[in-house]
C-alpha cells in the first residue's frame, strides 16, 4: 500500500519556524521527485517547493525563496520542508506529493497555523 504521511505541522507565532516531514512507503521513493503543495483556507492549491529524485536540484515558489528549504533522505524515504520566518499568510494545509512519470501520490496533509 502506498502511503505518504506528513507530520510536523502545528501552531507557531509569526517569525517562527517549523519542520515538516513526509514519510513514504509502498513505492520506490528514490525514483520519485517530491513536492510540497499547500492549500490556504478558502483558496486553491499552491505549489510550494520541489526536489528531484537525488536531492541535487531544488525548486521554490518565489514567495518561499530564502525562507523555506526542501530536502530529502532517500535512506529514510522521507522528504522535509524547513520553514523559517513564517508569516500568517503561510497558514495552510501542507501536502506532500510524489511524482514519477504518469504516477503520482498524495499525502493526507498537515495543518500549519501561523498566528500570534
Amino acid at each position: 500500500e502506498v502511503q505518504l504521511v506528513e507530520s510536523g505541522g502545528g501552531l507557531v507565532q509569526p517569525g517562527g519556524s517549523l519542520r515538516l516531514s513526509c514519510a513514504a512507503s509502498g513505492f520506490t521513493f528514490d525514483d520519485y521527485a517530491m513536492s510540497w503543495v499547500r492549500q490556504a483556507p478558502g483558496k486553491g492549491l499552491e505549489w510550494v517547493s520541489a526536489i528531484d529524485w537525488s536531492g541535487g536540484n531544488t525548486y521554490y515558489a518565489e514567495r518561499m525563496k530564502g525562507r523555506f528549504t526542501i530536502s530529502r533522505d532517500n535512506a529514510k524515504n522521507t522528504v522535509y520542508l524547513q520553514m523559517n520566518s513564517l508569516k500568517p499568510e503561510d497558514t495552510a494545509v501542507y501536502y506532500c506529493h510524489g511524482a514519477s512519470g504518469p504516477m503520482g501520490y498524495w499525502g493526507q496533509g498537515t495543518q500549519v497555523t501561523v498566528s500570534s
